[in-house]
């Protein structure tokens, strides 16, 4: 995993320049616009495959639905905007959201009576309570201290304790301290959940 931080500048190794045939042949012009058509199936292919995971990794942070959908919508074009240079695409858009999230958070951004507006992700924002209230995970998630919610949703994401600890600049024994308790806190969840049937 990459130890760039998005906001600074970031690497990828770009297209291989096309050389240029025999007379006659398409120019720079021609050479550019394949160019910019690999990065845009390049980047294509990446956002259809995470934009629903980055917006859940978000959800998991406990961030509320249409929160999540928008700024997974806004990091996933700023990684378009230096898709050249990004060298581990996954980890950087969960890396620049998650900092979003805590700027947003600490910003108080969000109007108490803010109603969100339908988008592809969110397209029924009237239901999103309804969904949220099907998602077993989200009331466990919220409900554990930030550290342990934070290791948690950088796990569902798929990266090890150790990928983690890289991401958040945190010693590994700690993420995995927290990511312990954490699954302590939701197996007594979870039998409690038991015994409620």
């Amino acid at each position: 995993m990459s130890t760039h931080d998005p906001a600074d500048s970031v690497d990828r190794p770009t297209a291989e320049p096309v050389s240029p045939g025999p007379p006659g042949s398409p120019g720079p012009p021609d050479q550019r616009h394949r160019a910019r058509q690999q990065t845009d199936n390049e980047f294509s292919a990446f956002y259809r495959e995470n934009i629903r995971p980055l917006t859940g990794f978000l959800i998991n942070h406990g961030a509320a639905v249409h929160v999540a959908a928008d700024i997974a919508q806004e990091i996933m074009t700023d990684a378009y905007r230096n898709w050249e240079r990004v060298t581990h695409p996954k980890a950087w858009v969960h890396k620049a959201a998650s900092r979003a999230l805590v700027r947003k958070v600490a910003s108080a951004e969000e109007p108490v009576d803010e109603v969100p507006e339908p988008t592809s992700l969110v397209p029924r924002p009237d239901a999103i309570a309804e969904w949220e209230a099907q998602h077993d995970a989200l009331p466990l998630l919220r409900s554990l201290p930030m550290k342990q919610s934070q290791v948690m949703a950088w796990t569902l994401a798929g990266f090890t304790p150790t990928d983690i600890a890289d991401h958040l600049g945190q010693p590994a024994e700690n993420v995995r301290a927290n990511l312990k308790n954490a699954r302590r806190t939701a197996a007594d969840y979870l039998k409690a959940r038991e015994g409620e049937q």
